[in-house]
């Protein structure tokens, strides 16, 4: 016997709930309009609450971030500021915790993160130079999904999605 479940219609009933951890993404000096316009469609599939664009990565305004988004800019959040400081500010003074995607030697491995906050935000850095020391230092977590290939890193949006997912998956909360 086969059963049929709406997996989409399951996240947002435990969203409604209160059962589904409380996700934003925060883009923080992603150069490229694509791959913000791709983190915007990832947290439209997801349920990403939020979106918070800092530095000087492009925002939905971007020709190329709504060609990439296809609409999905209109049904997520998203708030700019240039400062990032200002942003993880806002985050944690609404109890969300600040998990850096990085390759550090501090990172904790995403299969083995499990969040226990009801809400926290991810924190994503340029698709070259990761996410500045200065600010993994803000963060209150840091992790990294494990390569088996001869690269170091995957795209920025693909690694966020990668991580959205699991870490919505594996919430404890």
């Amino acid at each position: 016997m086969c059963i049929e479940v709406d997996i989409l219609a399951c996240a947002r009933a435990c969203y409604m709930l209160g059962g589904m951890l409380k996700l934003h993404l925060v883009a923080h000096n992603i150069r490229s309009a694509e791959n913000v316009g791709s983190l915007f469609r990832t947290a439209d599939a997801l349920g990403v609450a939020k979106i918070w664009i800092a530095g000087y990565a492009p925002d939905p305004e971007h020709a190329k971030v709504k060609k990439t988004a296809l609409g999905a800019e209109g049904s997520v959040a998203w708030e700019r500021d240039i400062n990032i400081k200002t942003i993880i500010d806002k985050l944690r003074a609404e109890n969300f915790r600040i998990v850096g995607l990085e390759l550090d030697p501090r990172a904790i491995c995403l299969d083995e993160f499990r969040p226990v906050a009801e809400s926290v935000a991810l924190v994503l850095g340029n698709e070259v130079e990761g996410i500045p020391p200065w600010v993994r230092d803000m963060c209150d977590d840091l992790i990294s999904i494990p390569q088996l290939g001869i690269k170091e890193s995957l795209n920025v949006s693909v690694a966020a999605a990668i991580a959205s997912y699991t870490l919505l998956v594996n919430s404890t909360h």
